[in-house]
This record gives structure tokens, sequence and C-alpha cells, in this order.
């Protein structure tokens, strides 16, 4: 890599971390955990549900970043006049790059009530704790390159490299779903979700101020029948975090144990003039076993980022047996 290109990447990328758009997942539109905390619990029954989500970014760059994302919740029922679920969620990420580090621990409450005629209200409050931190030191400064001999300076003038610190900052959120119950196999909710409530400083400078910008999330889905046992899913999900947004919409093909889903990543607020609508392709290809499901996910890049071998993810959740109906029914998502 030439010095010409050094500095604008630092730049970029620099930039990028210090705005700390959250991450996001391709399978979110599958384990909504990652966007709503009203689905703690959401599986009714007294059923525990919980999972794992790994994703890496950019493998074929030196950029790639790596996020981790782990969930469990149950659901405790005593009929249709009390029912809630409580869970807990933690994520991690890191960026090879500049040794970007961010991770996050929550703890959910979702309450259900009962609105009669099988519908549903599911509101949502969730507190957490999170760590920010990136070892600045290992990257190369403007101040250390010198054009005219072709050689970098051990050490940086910059004042603010001695300023850096890792932090800690208390994160809310809320959120809440509403949900039809199923009737022959059809079945369809929809849920608003809000993060950073209380604008958390995320600031790695000593000092500094940098509130983190509210993400917000509206997501449905609708589910009916297809060809005797089979189903299909369709589901949409819309996000904005700052002057950022993102529109998912896509669907699930259930067959027996087999699942396949296609989904289409749009940027709708084209934020300069090189965005694009469509960002990428994201095919999904799932197995359930018992109370296991298995899936991966693969995102085809459209923009024109070049060459960065797409978006990897791997998933496994657990959903534990009906305890408390007629017949041991099967996943509602």
């Amino acid at each position: 890599m030439t010095l010409r290109y050094i500095v604008p990447i630092i730049f970029v990328f620099g930039v990028w971390s210090a705005k700390a758009q959250d991450p996001i997942f391709t399978q979110s539109n599958y384990v909504q955990e990652t966007i709503n905390p009203a689905f703690s619990g959401f599986e009714d029954n007294d059923r525990i549900s919980a999972g794992l989500l790994s994703r890496v970014q950019w493998p074929n760059l030196d950029l790639q970043i790596h996020t981790q994302y782990a969930y469990a919740n149950k659901s405790y029922d005593y009929g249709p006049s009390l029912a809630f679920g409580v869970g807990v969620n933690a994520v991690w990420q890191y960026e090879t790059f500049n040794n970007y580090n961010y991770a996050q621990i929550n703890f959910n409450y979702a309450h259900r009530i009962n609105l009669n005629g099988g519908w549903y209200f599911r509101p949502a409050l969730e507190v957490g704790v999170g760590n920010k931190s990136n070892r600045f030191r290992n990257l190369t400064l403007a101040d250390q390159i010198n054009i005219n001999s072709g050689t970098i300076n051990p050490v940086s003038v910059d004042p603010s490299v001695d300023r850096i610190n890792t932090i800690f900052f208390l994160d809310i959120g809320a959120g809440f779903i509403i949900e039809k119950e199923e009737i022959n196999g059809i079945a369809y909710w929809g849920g608003i979700s809000a993060k950073h409530l209380n604008r958390p400083n995320i600031s790695i400078v000593e000092g500094g101020k940098l509130p983190l910008d509210l993400f917000y999330s509206a997501h449905g889905n609708f589910r009916f029948p297809f060809l005797y046992d089979n189903s299909i899913m369709l589901t949409a999900n819309f996000m904005q975090q700052g002057k950022y947004n993102r529109f998912d919409l896509g669907t699930l093909f259930q067959m027996d144990l087999l699942l396949l889903g296609l989904t289409a990543a749009t940027n709708p607020a084209k934020n300069d003039g090189n965005s694009h609508l469509l960002t990428s392709i994201n095919a999904f290809v799932g197995i359930e076993y018992q109370a296991l499901r298995f899936g991966f996910s693969y995102d085809k890049n459209t923009s024109k980022i070049g060459r960065t071998d797409g978006v990897y993810e791997l998933s496994v959740t657990y959903l534990s047996r009906c305890r408390r109906c007629n017949t041991d029914r099967g996943r509602k998502r």
C-alpha cells in the first residue's frame, strides 16, 4: 500500500469508529432479539430460547470486522392475564485494521398484554453496560509520515494520542411488538424499537463528548402456509441511526427441516453521489434438527466498494419444548 493511500484510509476508518454505528446482522430478520428486546419470551408457554451469531465482514481485505452475538431468554406464562419474558444478550465487535473493540451486555424485560381477539401487545425495556477501546498507538498517523525521505517516524506529536482511554457507559433501550395469534397457519406481527435512549457519551478521548446516536428500527413479519406443511415468511426491517438508514426486505421458505431465505438490503438515504439503493443480496440456508436451528448466510455486495468477498454469518439457535401446550408446537418465527 503506497503512502498516498494510508492517510485517507486512516481518516475514513477513524471517523467510522468514532461515529460507532451499531452492528447489524444479516440474520436479524430471523433472530429478532438483535433488534428488539420485546422478543424476550416471545415464544410463550415457559419456553427457553437461546442462540449464537458469528459474523465476518470483508474477509478479503485487511479491514475485516468480526462481530459475535449471544442471547438467552425465557417466557413465564400464567395464562392470558399474566405473562412476561426475561433475557440477557451480549455483543462483541473487533476491527482488525485499528484494533477497535466494542463489547456490551444487556438485560431485558418484556411484558405480554392480552388485547383479546387473538391480539397481544408486548412492551419491553433493555438496560445494558458497554465498553469501547481503540489502540490508536498501533496506527500510523499523518504527522509520522515523511514523504520526502519515505520514512515513518515511530512517535506522533498529536496530543490526543495520550488522552485515549477505554470507556464504560450505561445504555438504555425500549421496544414493543403487536402480535396476532396464529390461525390456520397464518400469523403476523409488527414492532418498533429504539436503542441508546439516554444518548451515552462514547468518546474515547479524555474530556471529549460524543453522544451515541439513537438507533431506531421498525420491523414486521407475515407467515402463511404453503403446499401442505410448508410455510413462507415475509420480513421487513427498516433501521435508522443518525443520517444513515437501511431497509431490508426478504422472504424465508420452510420446507420440512430445510429453510431457504433471500433478502435485499437497501440504502434509501443514499447519503452521497456514489451511494447505491441496493447494497447487497443476502442468501440464507438453514436446517432444523429437533430443538436446534442452524443457519448460514452470505451477503453478495452490489455496490462499487470493490472485491470484499462479502459478509458471512453463522448461527445456531435453541428452543425448548412447549411446556404448556397440548402438542409441542413449532417455532413462531
